[in-house]
Formats: structure tokens, sequence, C-alpha cells
């Protein structure tokens, strides 16, 4: 199964949900600022996107500046849990399809995992 972690305001996750469309094959459109996923779920995330949890911040959100996560000595866990309650921090489009993910930035990136 196929399944994008979107965002409909953001013009890549728009057009990776376009290419996903374009490709034909079923899949889930998981909104997650609506339903954000839990810690387990972003270690997931993670282990299978092969990056840690702060490649995944996104660093010009106005709550990465006031919860001050630049600084370098919080722990995974600390940014884990951040993200889980303020889902806007998490990059997106998220594109995960045949046990791979993938950060669709840019959107052809989704193209790769499809295609895997």
């Amino acid at each position: 199964m196929i399944r994008i972690y979107h965002n409909s305001r953001c013009s890549k996750s728009r057009s990776a949900l376009a290419l996903l469309e374009q490709h034909g094959k079923p899949f889930e459109v998981i909104h997650y600022l609506e339903t954000p996923p839990s810690a387990a779920e972003l270690k997931a995330l993670l282990s299978q996107l092969g990056i840690t949890a702060r490649q995944l911040l996104r660093t010009g959100e106005d709550e990465y500046r006031e919860l001050e996560l630049g600084d370098s000595s919080l722990s995974e866990a600390m940014l884990i849990a951040a993200m889980v309650k303020h889902p806007r921090l998490i990059e997106r489009p998220i594109v995960i399809a045949n046990d791979n993910a993938v950060i669709g930035r840019p959107p052809e990136k989704v193209l790769d995992i499809l295609q895997s």
C-alpha cells in the first residue's frame, strides 16, 4: 500500500499527490495535521527514510523557534515528542511505498520509490 503524509496547503505536497494520482495505483492520504503520527509511527518513518528526527524538522516554522529546537543538546526523543505535539514541524510530503519512504522535495522524488 502506498501512503502519503499530506498537507493540502503545501504546493510540494499537492504536486506529489498529483504524481501519485497519475501513477494510477491505489494510495492512502494521511492528513497528518489532523491526525498526527504517534512517536512510534514517527520512529518507524525515520527508520524508513534513513534520517534523524532533526533532519525531518521544518526549521522555518514558528514552533521551531518558540520551542528552541535548534538546541543541539535536545535528544532524538525530545525532537520526536515536539513533532507529535506540533505536526507542522514535520517535513512534507512523505510518501511510503514498498517498505521505502521518501520526502517529496522535489515532488519528483516520489517517482523513485514507486518504481522500486
